[in-house]
């Protein structure tokens, strides 16, 4: 066996156990329900598949290629970043429909294995695309500079509001919805026909939400690498941790002001990368790329600790 054939069946084996885990076990209660997971819940689990992401990185570095190791970090942390913005959307999915925090949890967990699904399709044909058409990366730095900029300097909060009922509007034209309480089922019968719930309504439009944000995304670690293993582990390893941030972040959203800003630069950041290389055929170290990416990051973590865009001093 290979070297890349044991780093696939590691990776492959290394995520079943976790779904097991984090599905069958983590999202469920004693009694058998989802569960509403407390602050300090959330952040263990959430640091055990940080801990899970960072010991692959460890067997890739030690037994794979260390650029390839390097490059799986620069591209999970990038991911991981940019599932934030994904996540407040959830929230705001969720608080618009008025889902019941008790059954959150059991959404989130159809919501992703959906995006782990329609990741694979997306980076099964992103990587397709630029293999066979390399400039194509090029019209990625482009778009990841132009989304960069444009998130970083245009703070309109009403957009995806806006963008998820029309969303809803669409949806609910061609689907029968029911406002009733469903104690947490996704469809129920009134009167011989059979509804959707605003449970599967929510769970919609996470998947759609997910697919809109998966276009910045998955060019933004495509631009990285194109190293099917690494591209592949790296965002899977980031959405697992998905369920924990959310509640990390439902009760701590404020102290992620800056996020956004730190996102924004990070996606200026490989839009230039990718264009010096192509325009210039200027590499930037991956060590560099790496030192880089999680300072800006980290910085916008600790910033928003102390800054709040509510403050006026």
């Amino acid at each position: 066996m290979s070297i890349v054939q044991l780093s696939y069946l590691i990776f492959i084996v290394v995520l079943v156990i976790s779904l097991v885990i984090d599905l069958g076990f983590l999202g469920r209660s004693k009694s058998g329900g989802s569960q509403k997971l407390s602050l300090k819940s959330a952040l263990t689990q959430y640091l055990i598949w940080i801990a899970i992401a960072i010991g692959y990185f460890v067997f890739l570095y030690f037994n794979y290629d260390r650029d390839a190791s390097l490059n799986y970090l620069i591209s999970y942390f990038t991911e991981m970043s940019l599932s934030i913005d994904n996540l407040f959307v959830f929230i705001l999915v969720f608080s618009t429909l008025k889902i019941k925090e008790i059954n959150i949890a059991k959404a989130l967990t159809v919501g992703i294995l959906l995006a782990i699904f329609l990741r694979i399709g997306f980076i099964f044909i992103g990587i397709g695309i630029v293999n066979r058409f390399e400039w194509v990366l090029a019209i990625f730095g482009i778009f990841l500079l132009y989304t960069g900029i444009k998130i970083f300097f245009i703070k309109d909060e009403g957009d995806e509001a806006e963008r998820l009922g029309k969303i809803e509007d669409f949806l609910s034209k061609r689907m029968r919805f029911t406002n009733i309480e469903s104690d947490g089922n996704y469809t129920m019968q009134i009167n011989g026909k059979r509804f959707f719930t605003k449970l599967s309504l929510a769970v919609l439009l996470i998947g759609v939400s997910d697919i809109m944000f998966a276009i910045d995304s998955i060019p933004a670690v495509l631009a990285i690498t194109t190293d099917k293993l690494v591209v592949y582990s790296s965002n899977i390893f980031a959405i697992l941790g998905l369920r924990p941030l959310y509640f990390i972040l439902q009760k701590a959203k404020d102290k992620f002001d800056y996020v956004q800003e730190g996102v924004s630069l990070v996606l200026i950041f490989i839009g230039i990368k990718i264009l010096l290389h192509f325009v210039f055929h200027i590499e930037i170290p991956t060590w560099l790329s790496f030192a880089l990416i999680v300072s800006i990051l980290g910085g916008s973590v600790v910033y928003s600790f102390f800054y709040s865009k509510g403050d006026k001093s």
